[in-house]
């Protein structure tokens, strides 16, 4: 009767020994946030009107799923248990699945995702021209986004700002003369750029880094199924 593969075993364990430790990681530190004061500080200063702890919460979860599914796989493997590595693979199965809902829900709403985002942000560009504490704080973000990405406004450029055009005036202003770049506003040259195509350039990369760490981690997870299931194959024919 065939034995089991020692290089399988061990490379089973380390693998799952590894994604052990990125989880008990993952726990530390989302539990650090949740409990300690700086980390309620630091969760509490991004607050956009949601509870700011719902991603802190998701993140303990997948923390606690992932550290589970490591005991599994590395008792599965140096114990050579066939019950645990059989809970390891369907585990392991169920969240592939919910990547491949995750991900064709998001093919399918992407436009209207996009739709909401442009609507959000026009929504968004008339609290330049309010003098409420709501929007101070978009302001005050918004003259961040323009120092460092060199754009001047999000619909219209700066006639966005209105009367607080003066507080935004040292963000908006263009460092080049060229025409293609700078348009004159109130004795002032501006970025011609406006900052909604700049957000929207964004939000599509960060979309295309996720979907590649998704497709990244979909890969070791299959190579996580395969070698289950072949180490379970093995340990029954033994």
């Amino acid at each position: 009767m065939a034995g089991v593969s020692g290089c399988l075993k061990y490379s089973m364990f380390f693998f799952n020994f590894l994604f052990w430790i990125c989880g008990t990681l993952i726990l530390a530190l989302a539990i650090w946030v949740r409990v300690s004061k700086d980390g309620k500080e630091i969760v509490a200063s991004g607050d956009n009107g949601t509870d700011p702890f719902i991603a802190v919460n998701i993140l303990i979860a997948v923390g606690a799923i992932i550290m589970v599914l490591g005991f599994l796989g590395c008792c599965g493997a140096v114990k050579e248990s066939r019950c645990m590595l059989l809970l390891f693979f369907i585990g392991l199965l169920l969240i592939l699945f919910l990547q491949v809902a995750a991900g064709i829900l998001g093919a399918t709403f992407k436009s209207e995702s996009s739709r909401l985002l442009n609507e959000t942000l026009h929504e968004n560009a008339k609290l330049l021209t309010q003098s409420t504490e709501e929007a101070k704080k978009f302001q005050d973000a918004m003259i961040s986004f323009q120092t460092e990405f060199k754009c001047c406004g999000l619909v219209e450029g700066a006639e966005d700002w209105g009367q607080n055009f003066k507080y935004a005036q040292e963000s908006c202003e263009c460092p080049n003369m060229t025409e293609s770049q700078c348009s004159p506003y109130q004795g002032f040259n501006v970025n011609k750029q406006t900052c909604l195509s700049l957000i929207k350039d964004l939000v599509e990369k960060n979309i295309i880094i996720v979907i590649g760490v998704a497709f990244g981690l979909a890969v070791i997870e299959i190579l996580g199924l395969v070698f289950s299931m072949v180490l379970y194959c093995q340990i029954g024919s033994k």
